[in-house]
């Protein structure tokens, strides 16, 4: 299991931080990674051995309200970047890549957008666009009563969190053997998660239905948009609209993929950005 600490933060909180340590070699990447929604924070066993056969530093951190790491109710999703740098200066990373899947891809783009010149490239793998009234949002989404709630605030949501159950046809055939198999781990953190109270998907939920707080038209590192085609949860709208808001976004459809076989591109994704940070 990775090292796993607590951090400090300048306001009294605490972020439960997870760290594969440093890299075998002066200059190799540092990945940090940006969890969904619901997820503890702890690094993925797939995440863990793709980043090991790279020499990658994985990195990774409970947003507030997740595994072990304070609540901070009213959080914006720009907020990670004040988190994030924290985090890196109390670790000594200066330059880093940024990851994230499903409710970490928003996350992962405000650090881009904000922490310019550290950023060396981003990775959002099924990640939702900005809140906008001038697009359906909602099309596609096979479950999006909880998202729907948070627009009328937190405790609206957090009603809905009460008596809310998991609708199975959210995921795909394809997503359910990604469970079943290589992402067996993923599936298992979300229930942990899941088990320690809704807190932290609440505060998500409304971070992103209201403005964000950034805008992901200001990021210039390189950004890679990893989306599945068959994807209920977010469907391939949102890469599409971050495709046209984001100049240096480039995307990469998966026909086949829904929401959780679409992680099977992490490694691959992994070597995009080594090249990106080599390169720049």
């Amino acid at each position: 299991m990775e090292p796993t600490r607590d951090l400090s933060l300048a306001d009294g909180r605490t972020l439960r931080v997870h760290d594969t340590g440093g890299p075998g070699h002066p200059g190799a990447l540092t990945l940090l990674w940006h969890h969904g929604s619901p997820q503890t924070g702890a690094l993925l066993e797939p995440l863990i051995a793709a980043a090991g056969s790279r020499d990658i530093r994985l990195v990774s951190y409970g947003r507030p309200g997740y595994g072990g790491s304070s609540p901070d109710p009213g959080r914006s999703v720009a907020s990670a970047a004040a988190d994030v740098r924290e985090l890196a200066d109390a670790l000594g990373i200066d330059r880093f890549a940024v990851m994230g899947a499903s409710g970490g891809g928003p996350h992962a783009l405000a650090c881009a957008a904000l922490l310019p010149g550290r950023v060396t490239g981003v990775v959002c793998l099924a990640g939702l666009a900005p809140f906008a009234d001038d697009i359906d949002w909602w099309a596609g989404m096979a479950s999006d009563g909880g998202l729907r709630a948070a627009i009328s605030g937190r405790g609206a949501r957090a009603d809905i969190a009460a008596s809310e159950t998991f609708d199975p046809q959210v995921f795909t055939p394809e997503d359910w053997a990604a469970l079943a198999g290589t992402w067996r781990s993923l599936g298992a953190d979300a229930q942990l998660a899941g088990d320690a109270g809704p807190d932290g998907l609440i505060d998500d939920d409304v971070a992103f239905v209201s403005p964000w707080g950034v805008d992901p038209g200001r990021i210039d590192a390189p950004v890679l948009l990893v989306q599945g085609g068959q994807d209920r949860v977010v469907p391939p709208a949102h890469a599409e609209r971050l495709s046209r808001t984001i100049s240096t976004a480039e995307i990469w459809l998966r026909p086949r993929d829904g929401h959780i076989s679409v992680l099977d591109a992490s490694p691959v994704a992994m070597d995009w950005l080594r090249d990106r940070a080599a390169a720049r």
